[in-house]
């Protein structure tokens, strides 16, 4: 297990740990992040794996938990060693959706003007390959997550959705957009607006998942296909994945960005904490 050198010290809280997982790696500085995860994986540590890491909130999408998922992000993007990233959760959940404790006291006018989710979308700006590792729910923003990365891989036990309707909101980070190219018009209205979850197993029927794995052995068959994405050209691989989504949401990005301005019109409901009030 590599130590990513590549990270840059940030001071941060002691990370909050499920039972059983493996200490995490300490960086130059010796400090920790406190939302996730992020090591180096694979035979010649050509991965980069990034776990999302609030387990008592379900991987809740809080600011912070974005903010250094961006930073891993970049660090792993400028690794020369890292060919493609890995991204999951944990085994109850990827995550069930934006912190919405945190969102709930701004204003459409505050969220406009400090552009509120404008840094949630740097994942899809990275150029090398990233694999989502679904198990349990993908709910949401967290829905939203696994659909910017490249290919999905999803647990037996996962669930995916788009349940923002039962809090009196839409979509805001691209739901609408990435979910209708995926699983086409028909399935992703009917998703959005009752707000019902999809098995796995549908995800896959859909297209939306790639391949269905047992829960112990989600993450290291992300891995491997990582590996293997990893072993071929790092320049060719960037260009594959920059003409392969010239077509979609990345490309023509007007839908995402109306989108996210209907989102933050909308205040959440006052009776409802988080996304995980709908499971």
């Amino acid at each position: 297990m590599a130590t990513l050198r590549a990270l840059l010290p940030w001071v941060r809280a002691p990370l909050l740990l499920r039972p059983g997982w493996p200490a995490p790696r300490r960086f130059a500085s010796g400090t920790n992040f406190e939302y996730i995860i992020a090591e180096k994986k694979g035979k010649n540590s050509t991965v980069g794996l990034i776990r999302l890491n609030r387990p008592k909130a379900l991987n809740a999408l809080c600011n912070g938990l974005i903010v250094e998922l961006n930073q891993a992000l970049e660090a792993f993007e400028k690794d020369p060693a890292v060919g493609a990233i890995v991204l999951t959760g944990g085994e109850k959940a990827f995550a069930a959706g934006a912190d919405i404790k945190e969102m709930q006291n701004h204003t459409f006018q505050d969220c406009y003007s400090s552009k509120f989710l404008s840094h949630w979308d740097q994942l899809t700006r990275v150029k090398k390959p990233v694999i989502a590792a679904v198990n349990g729910y993908a709910l949401g923003g967290g829905c939203e997550l696994a659909m910017m990365c490249d290919i999905i891989y999803a647990g037996e036990k996962a669930q995916f959705g788009q349940p923002e309707i039962l809090i009196g909101t839409i979509p805001g980070a691209g739901g609408t957009q990435r979910l209708t190219r995926a699983v086409g018009k028909s399935l992703a209205m009917e998703m959005i607006l009752t707000g019902d979850r999809i098995s796995a197993q549908d995800a896959k029927q859909a297209g939306l998942v790639s391949k269905i794995f047992p829960v112990e052995t989600l993450v290291e068959e992300a891995i491997q296909c990582a590996e293997k994405i990893a072993s071929n050209s790092k320049i060719v691989a960037a260009m594959a994945k920059e003409s392969v989504n010239a077509g979609g949401p990345e490309g023509r990005d007007g839908g995402v960005r109306g989108e996210a301005e209907g989102h933050l019109q909308r205040p959440v409901s006052t009776g409802c904490l988080c996304l995980e009030a709908s499971l």
